[in-house]
């Protein structure tokens, strides 16, 4: 079957039917042309015969010198009736018998009856003689009838009759010829189907070869060019279409990756919708916004949604308004800014462009700003505050004694100092941001560095009644660090494990190797940070416990100072804790060789 739905097939079984029919249609015209051929020579024969048989009556008086003669010119195939008058009538030689036409058939038909009343020459087919036995096969005859004169001047007839067979032999072969030069034509034609197809079809067949090559993106595919009729043509225009496809692929490749590239490069997530609002481009920053969505819905949705509600919200207001619109989303603690511009079509909208910005530093930097300033506000309103008012005590005379004016000037000292502190935290915390701090890199023995600092807080520790201990994983380390900068992280470290753990808790350092360089825990046993607290303890004046002071206050400066100073050496400070279960905060120093920076 495969064979019928090419084209080779296609065209071979085309060509056949074509021709088969052609000959079929000349076969049937030829042969009935020769069948009425071949019988209207035999009549013509026939007629002649019998004229010439009615003239020799006509001409001789001997009436068996006539026959005789007559019975010359008639052959074996051919007989003759010689009808003088109703009684005298003769048989061409071999008498009459089965295979004769009797003479009284020729009395009752109508139109051999006009040669013997009327004088008429007819010429007649006889089909299926009604006169032959029931055993004999019917035969077809041709009959002519002559009017002949009698040398007495009696009118009479020469009927000549000769069996269709030999005209039927004749007509058989020559069928059979036809039928032979019809076969001859078929089997040249089927020959000549494939080759024609063969022809026409060897450049198709590359065609498609190449057009498949080109569906799996190889437009270098080259067609030859066989021929100069309309199939070269067609090849050499599948050439240029290819050429011009893959001139227009590259480009369309190069503007894609040139628009990819630049998608992927902006720090502003895109989107692009179609007018159904289905989602068609997004870059990775898009996509960290959509995985954000995804986690917050996840956690309480059964179906999730493709995009936040205020998002569809947006887009419908873009379609609908058509024209810019913008929304502000918060996910997962972050804050998003969308804004949204419609896409054009020729008369409508089909679509819209969102660009997404991530607000969350901005927004944490203008709070932080306000903080700060709030902070310090606060900070220095409780000293500026007692400052004034013992100074104004003091010179209102109010103190009755010296030592009252002392205790006075003491608490004017003391909240100097603590001003002093705050404004010298500031400015280094200030200087460390802005990568302005130096550092005094010395090699160090940690064991007798770390116990002397933490035998600062030995005293501290016994009035708390807490236990401070120090476990050093390997006592020979040494790094090089600037010895100065990392006391004051374990100092503010220590401290504030201290003073955030209960009586009878414990505060204990631990000290190990960590790849090539040291990471130091400072792990207590106190109330622990809360969950939520946790991501800004190390920020500027943020207190997790804002409702207690133990011992003496901080100014909320001191985890984000030890976090620049622990960065500044190229360091990692975390921290992991457990409400109610303790702290502990770890930093890990590389080891950077004895340099100063």
């Amino acid at each position: 079957m495969w064979l019928f739905r090419s084209v080779v097939g296609k065209l071979w079984f085309t060509i056949l039917l074509l021709v088969s029919c052609v000959l079929f249609i000349l076969s049937i015209l030829l042969i009935k042309f020769l069948e009425d051929y071949y019988v209207q020579e035999a009549e013509n024969d026939l007629t002649r015969l019998a004229t010439k048989v009615a003239e020799v009556m006509h001409d001789h008086r001997d009436e068996e010198l006539a026959r005789s003669i007559a019975w010359t010119l008639v052959d074996n195939r051919t007989k003759a009736i010689i009808v003088a008058d109703e009684a005298h009538y003769w048989y061409s030689p071999g008498g009459a018998d089965s295979d004769d036409v009797p003479l009284s058939f020729i009395r009752r038909d109508r139109d051999l009856r006009r040669v013997l009343t009327d004088g008429k020459t007819v010429k007649k087919r006889l089909y299926m003689p009604k006169w032959q036995p029931k055993e004999k096969l019917p035969r077809d005859v041709i009959m002519v009838g002559v009017p002949m004169t009698m040398p007495d001047g009696s009118r009479g007839a020469v009927f000549i009759y000769q069996s269709l067979e030999a005209i039927a032999d004749a007509t058989k072969q020559t069928k059979e010829l036809i039928f032979l030069a019809a076969f001859i034509a078929i089997i040249m034609t089927t020959f000549f189907a494939f080759f024609l197809s063969t022809r026409i079809t060897a450049p198709l067949r590359k065609m498609r070869q190449a057009a498949f090559e080109m569906a799996r993106g190889h437009f270098d595919m080259k067609v030859p060019i066989l021929t100069n009729d309309e199939i070269g043509g067609l090849a050499m225009a599948f050439n240029q279409m290819g050429r011009r496809l893959q001139f227009n692929i590259n480009a369309l490749n190069q503007e894609k990756e040139q628009l990819a590239s630049i998608l992927s490069s902006m720090a502003d997530g895109v989107i692009t919708f179609n007018r159904d609002g289905e989602m068609l481009i997004t870059n990775p920053p898009a996509e960290r916004f959509l995985q954000a969505w995804y986690f917050e819905q996840g956690n309480g949705g059964e179906a999730m949604a493709p995009l936040p509600p205020q998002v569809k919200e947006l887009f419908a207001r873009v379609v609908r308004e058509e024209k810019e619109q913008s929304t502000e989303v918060t996910l997962q603690g972050r804050t998003w800014v969308i804004l949204m511009t419609p896409l054009y079509g020729k008369t409508m909208v089909r679509g819209a462009v969102a660009v997404l910005r991530d607000m969350t530093e901005e927004r944490r930097l203008d709070k932080l700003r306000k903080d700060f300033i709030a902070n310090v506000s606060h900070e220095l309103r409780t000293p500026i505050a007692m400052l004034q008012g013992y100074s104004e005590a003091i010179i209102d005379d109010i103190a009755a004694s010296e030592e009252e004016k002392k205790e006075m000037a003491k608490v004017i000292y003391d909240e100097s100092l603590r001003m002093g502190r705050l404004v010298n935290e500031l400015l280094d915390l200030a200087r460390m941001e802005a990568g302005h701090i130096e550092l005094e890199y010395e090699q160090v023995k940690l064991v007798p560095y770390i116990e002397r600092v933490i035998r600062k807080f030995y005293g501290l520790a016994k009035e708390k009644q807490i236990e401070l201990t120090a476990e050093f994983r390997d006592r020979d380390i040494e790094i090089s660090l600037d010895p100065d900068r990392i006391e004051q992280v374990l100092t503010n470290l220590i401290d504030n494990a201290i003073r955030h753990t209960e009586s009878g808790g414990t505060v204990r350092l631990i000290v190990e190797p960590s790849g090539d360089g040291v990471t130091i825990h400072v792990q207590d046993s106190g109330s622990g940070i809360p969950e939520e607290d946790l991501p800004f303890v190390f920020e500027r004046f943020y207190k997790a416990d804002k409702a207690r002071t133990r011992g003496r206050a901080g100014t909320g400066l001191g985890l984000a100072i030890a976090k620049n100073i622990v960065e500044a050496h190229k360091g990692l400070i975390t921290v992991h804790s457990k409400l109610n279960e303790g702290t502990t905060f770890s930093f890990y120093l590389p080891n950077h060789g004895s340099k100063r920076t």
